[in-house]
Order: structure tokens, then C-alpha cells, then sequence
């Protein structure tokens, strides 16, 4: 519907969208959170989540919408099927650009249980969807380098409790718990700085996803291995703003979890870790080939 209009223009009236529909969904979803801290009943805290989650993918039907009039995006997806909203899932991703947490969105929105992002603890104080990501019980977490760490020992194992906590909120509703295995946006600057092994990612972390494991694993369908694609070169947010979004290529991937995975302790357990971080790997550098295969399918 706006695709007759100048992109800068687009992009302005998208950003007025995006932050309207913000700020209308924001209130009721306040209000059922406070109504959740009011009532401390089981049955009552069910409920009122799935009120929240609901609120939620209104907010991603909407921006689906103005996503939709801004630009004609043409979607190559493929490995959807199997996916519900009777399970929980552990969901990653590579990771190049925030139009990724959107596309995310777009896809998965309604059919899967809503994600939950690990994020930064700064994040918390992000004016109005901050508090939106509190209320919806997004884990926040705070990350500590080997240098503090080794100054003040007694916060090792925080990043773990963190997330226990959280994940002990998800009992109760199904939840797709979602970790970007890079920790960061991939540049030519930070993959050249770590020296990553692969061609198109960075290094993965894998001890966000050996939490979860540890603290829900039994609870999960399933890890939905997602790679994404833009041909060409990877957008901006302002690129999604202006309907310049002109091609995405998306592959879902749903794997089985190890059983011998399941329930075990990261920090403290240095045979599982190794374990653990060579599957990881394994799936970084499945992905960094199809990332290769990707890229010479849709060169852009």
C-alpha cells in the first residue's frame, strides 16, 4: 500500500507504526502483569500469561502489517513443518543484523509459543520496552569477563541462576527459549578480532544453551537450528523501516536434543563441556556450509 511513496518516507511512517503500536500494546500488557504479581495463585499465573503472550503477538501481527505495506519482501523459507504451540522449544540463530529479530518474529509468530530473548541487563532501562520485556519474563542476563571473575569468584555461576530462575517460570506455559549463539552481531571487524574459524559466523558461546539444557531440558520438543540469508548484503533496521527489504532466506532446522545433554552442569562437569562445545561446533560448521551454499543459490 505505501510502496508508491519515496523509501525515506516509508521509513518514517513505519517507525510511527512501530512505536504507536508499542505504546498502545504496552498498557494492557502492564496492567495483566500487575495483576500477575497481585495474584500468586498457579492457575491465575497460567492464565495470566497466556493473556501476555497474547498481547505480545498482537503487538507481531501489527508489525507484520506495516512490515508488509512498506516493502514486497519475496520469502524463501523452507523446515517449518513440525512446529506447534503445544511445545517448548530451544531456538538460535546466526546472527547479522537487529532486521534479524523481526524476521524472527514474522515467521515464527503463532506458530511456535512466543520467544524469549536472552538479553543484556542494560537493556532493562530501553524506555517503555524494557519494562515490555520484564513483564514478559525475558531472562536478563549479566555477563562478567575471566578478569572480573577472577577478582570476585562469587559471582561465577550467576549467568546459571539467572537463568534456573527463569526457566523455572516457563513450567507452566509452553516457551521458546531463544539464545543467539554468537553473543553479537557478526562484522568483518569482529570476525577478523576473534580469528573465528568460519567463514560466515562468529565463534559460538555455548554455555547460554548448556544452561537451559541444564535447567529445562526434559521439558523441551526439540533445538530449532534456524539459518538466515539476505542476498547480497545483510540490512539495516532503517533498510526494514524504508521497505528495502527485498529478499530473505530462511532454513529451520529441527533437531534432537542429546539425551546425554540433558540435566548436566556446565561450569562444573569438564568432560560434558568439551562434549557439549564440539556438538556446538558441529552445528556452526553444518551451518557455515550452508551459509556457503546459500550464498551461491541467492548471490544477490
Amino acid at each position: 500500500m505505501l510502496h508508491f511513496l519515496p523509501h525515506a518516507l516509508r521509513g518514517v511512517l513505519s517507525a510511527l507504526l512501530l512505536a504507536l503500536n508499542t505504546l498502545i500494546c504496552c498498557w494492557p500488557l502492564f496492567g495483566v502483569a500487575l495483576l500477575k504479581l497481585l495474584l500468586p495463585f498457579p492457575a491465575a499465573q497460567r492464565a495470566l500469561r497466556f493473556a501476555m503472550h497474547a498481547i505480545a503477538e498482537t503487538w507481531i501481527d501489527v508489525n507484520k502489517f506495516w512490515m508488509n505495506q512498506a516493502g514486497a519482501t519475496r520469502w524463501d523459507v523452507q523446515g517449518m513443518e513440525g512446529l506447534d504451540m503445544r511445545h517448548s522449544y530451544l531456538v538460535t540463530s546466526n546472527h547479522q543484523s537487529w532486521v534479524d529479530i523481526l524476521v524472527l518474529q514474522y515467521l515464527l509468530n503463532r506458530r511456535m509459543p512466543l520467544l524469549k530473548f536472552f538479553l543484556k541487563q542494560e537493556l532493562i532501562w530501553v524506555p517503555v520496552i524494557g519494562l515490555c520485556w520484564w513483564a514478559l519474563e525475558f531472562p536478563f542476563m549479566k555477563r562478567y569477563s575471566k578478569e572480573y571473575l577472577a577478582k570476585h569468584p562469587e559471582k561465577r555461576g550467576q549467568d546459571l541462576a539467572t537463568t534456573r530462575r527463569a526457566c523455572a517460570r516457563y513450567k507452566s506455559n509452553p516457551v521458546s527459549v531463544f539464545n543467539f549463539l554468537e553473543g553479537t552481531r557478526l562484522t568483518p571487524h569482529k570476525h577478523a578480532q576473534q580469528q573465528s574459524p568460519f567463514r560466515h559466523l562468529l565463534k559460538p558461546k555455548a554455555g547460554g544453551i548448556a544452561f537451559v539444557l541444564d535447567a529445562m531440558g526434559e521439558q523441551l520438543d526439540g533445538l530449532v537450528n534456524v539459518t538466515i540469508h539476505y542476498p547480497g548484503s545483510a540490512p539495516g533496521f532503517w533498510d526494514l523501516l524504508c521497505g528495502r527489504l527485498e529478499q530473505v532466506v530462511v532454513r529451520f532446522d529441527k533437531l534432537a536434543i542429546p539425551a546425554e545433554f540433558i540435566g548436566k552442569n556446565y561450569d562444573q562437569d569438564e568432560a560434558y563441556r568439551l562434549s557439549f562445545q564440539q556438538w556446538v561446533n558441529q552445528l556452526w560448521q553444518a551451518k557455515d556450509t550452508q551459509l556457503d551454499e546459500l550464498r551461491r543459490q541467492y548471490p544477490g
